[in-house]
């Protein structure tokens, strides 16, 4: 009796063990400029501006110290189209930056309903992903096109 239970302790043993191992992040590297040009001249038909790099930090309110890059561009306040690619300094960082793109785009939602309505749908419909240490905020016309090019970034 001893032995079966001595048996089937290793066994949960080596079944917790395995299971600390965790999920493995996948490695991605992505040109940044060279994805958020792609959106840009794919998914929308508004004209869209490239956001000053010293003003991104305060748009999307990330600290700059946990950011390695980022580059946006934004509308001039007609429509919501964004596109937004920042890279954090580490990928454990990603879901932090989700939740501050998350924050940005439930604030341009409240904003736009105060004056142009139609723009709300379009912000519903955010798309919002991460893949190693990148992150991606894409407000466009054509969400369903924007998908199918940011998996073939990896997202």
């Amino acid at each position: 009796m001893k032995k079966w239970t001595l048996l089937f302790l290793i066994a949960v043993m080596a079944l917790c063990l395995t299971a600390c191992g965790g999920k493995k992040e996948k490695e991605v590297s992505v040109d940044m400029e060279k994805l958020a040009e792609e959106l840009l001249a794919t998914v929308t038909s508004d004209s869209l501006t490239e956001t000053a790099p010293d003003m991104l930090a305060s748009i999307y309110f990330y600290e700059p110290d946990d950011v390695a890059s980022a580059v946006a561009y934004a509308s001039s306040g007609t429509t919501a189209c964004e596109i937004a690619v920042i890279q954090s300094k580490d990928a454990g960082s990603t879901g932090d930056i989700e939740k501050l793109l998350q924050t940005r785009v439930g604030n341009q939602s409240d904003l736009y309903a105060s004056y142009n309505e139609a723009e709300v749908s379009r912000l519903d419909g955010a798309i919002i992903k991460s893949a190693g240490a990148y992150t991606v905020l894409c407000v466009c016309d054509d969400p369903d096109k924007a998908e199918e090019i940011l998996k073939g970034y990896g997202f």
